[in-house]
């Protein structure tokens, strides 16, 4: 075998290595995502789910003339940046702190609490949220024995506001993985040097560790951002069908009505947004960056 590695070169074992991942990325990913393409630009069919390879716009023509469909694409990518950012406010500081912790246990533990909270199934903590803000949730029933509410409860669940807890829950794990890593690359000597010519901590900071952090800054927004404006069981369970996003107009064009064409079509322009939106942001962080991405 080594033999055979040698005689092909470095260019030919790169290829090789490369190959599986590239396979399983083209049949799995790319076909996929090709052949939604095709069926979105077929003619409306109830309940065929057949590429008919007939070119037909009248999917993306519905999909715009109809103010429930656009206005949903605003709302998810609204909803997905508030909750990129909302996490990013919460996680930042945390990571910080795992990032400069010197102890390795105290550094464990907090890595352990951060890991924990992915180790349960999304619907299982969704539920969990369920049980602590429903209006007979553990926060009302605390609310009235204090006696801050009345008989109506406080809306918790079940509009935009449930949503966005739900998926800063579920996101914020993955916007501290995504900086903890960078922080601890940042060197000390940066910031000894910024506080030595006389910068004050939080100038030292803001000139210093967040420039220096902006990849996993980047990195964080995109991944939450994608979870987010991708997420169809957070905004079922909390927004209780309420807080309606495309992935909800997708599953009920495929699902409950069998269009098939039009649930395609959906998807694609949630796609399309969804890419553009991150090539939007790699420009920003790179500028703001001074080229560094």
């Amino acid at each position: 075998m080594s033999a055979f590695l040698q005689k092909i070169g470095k260019p030919g074992r790169t290829a090789l290595l490369a190959a599986p991942g590239v396979l399983f990325f083209f049949i799995f990913f790319v076909v996929p995502l090709a052949s939604l393409f095709l069926l979105s630009l077929d003619k409306p069919t109830l309940g065929n789910a057949s590429i008919q390879w007939l070119f037909d716009f009248r999917n993306f023509e519905r999909f715009f003339s109809r103010s429930i469909y656009y206005e949903a694409a605003i709302r998810s990518a609204g909803l997905a940046a508030l909750v990129s950012v909302i996490a990013l406010i919460l996680g930042y500081p945390l990571a910080y702190l795992i990032a400069k912790t010197t102890d390795v246990r105290r550094n464990t533990t907090l890595m352990i609490l951060v890991l924990s909270a992915m180790q349960l199934d999304m619907v299982i903590r969704l539920f969990g949220l369920m049980v602590l803000m429903g209006d007979v949730g553990l926060i009302n029933e605390f609310l009235r024995w204090l006696g801050l509410v009345g008989d109506e409860p406080l809306p918790l669940m079940y509009n935009f506001a449930g949503v966005v807890v739900g998926l800063v829950q579920f996101s914020l794990p993955f916007m501290i993985l995504s900086l903890v890593g960078v922080i601890q690359g940042i060197n000390p000597a940066l910031e000894e040097a910024a506080r030595s010519l006389g910068a004050r901590r939080w100038q030292t900071f803001w000139k210093i560790t967040i420039p220096l952090s902006m990849p996993g800054i980047l990195a964080g927004l995109l991944l939450v951002f994608a979870i987010s404006f991708s997420s169809y069981v957070v905004p079922t369970l909390m927004g209780g069908w309420k807080v309606v996003v495309l992935p909800i107009h997708i599953f009920q064009q495929v699902a409950e009505l069998g269009k098939w064409q039009f649930g395609a079509a959906i998807a694609a322009i949630m796609f399309a947004i969804s890419f553009l939106v991150m090539l939007i942001y790699q420009r920003a962080a790179i500028q703001a960056s001074g080229g560094r991405i």
